[in-house]
C-alpha cells in the first residue's frame, strides 16, 4: 500500500511542477510584452513630446504598441480562460506575479476602451446631456 502512496506522491509532484513550470514561463512571457507595450508608449509619448509624432519611426512604435497591446489582452484573456475553467480548480496557482497580471490588466482594459463611443452614441447619455444642457440654460 505504501508503494502505492509513494507512486502517486511523486506522480502528482512530477506533474505539478511540470505544468507550474509551463505556468511560469507563460507569466513571463506576459510580463515580457507588458514591459514592451510600456516602453513603446514611452518612446511614443517622447516623440509625441520632441514633436516627432508624424514620423515614420513613431509609426512603427505606434504598430508595435498596438501589437503588444493586442498580445497582452489575448495571452491575458486566455490565462482567465484557464485559471477560472469551471470544471478545474486552479485558484491555488493565482500567485501574487498572477494577480499584479490581472490588476493591471483591468487597468489596461478601462484605458484603452473606447470611452467616446459610449458618451456619443449611448441613449441615457444623450438624454443625460440634454437634461444637464436644459438645466444649465434655464
Amino acid at each position: 500500500m505504501n508503494i502505492i502512496i509513494n507512486i502517486f506522491y511523486y506522480y502528482k509532484k512530477i506533474v505539478y511542477t511540470y505544468y507550474m513550470d509551463k505556468y511560469n514561463m507563460y507569466i513571463m512571457f506576459i510580463f515580457i510584452i507588458k514591459i514592451g507595450f510600456i516602453l513603446m508608449a514611452i518612446l511614443h509619448i517622447y516623440l509625441k513630446a520632441k514633436g516627432k509624432a508624424q514620423s515614420d519611426l513613431d509609426k512603427k512604435i505606434l504598430y508595435w504598441k498596438e501589437r503588444f497591446e493586442f498580445i497582452f489582452i489575448a495571452t491575458m484573456a486566455l490565462l482567465l480562460i484557464y485559471l477560472f475553467n469551471p470544471r478545474k480548480n486552479r485558484i491555488a496557482m493565482i500567485d501574487y506575479e498572477t494577480s499584479l497580471l490581472l490588476y493591471l490588466f483591468g487597468f489596461v482594459l478601462i484605458i484603452t476602451a473606447k470611452w467616446d463611443l459610449f458618451f456619443k452614441e449611448s441613449p441615457i447619455m444623450k438624454k443625460f446631456q440634454k437634461s444637464v444642457g436644459e438645466v444649465g440654460s434655464s
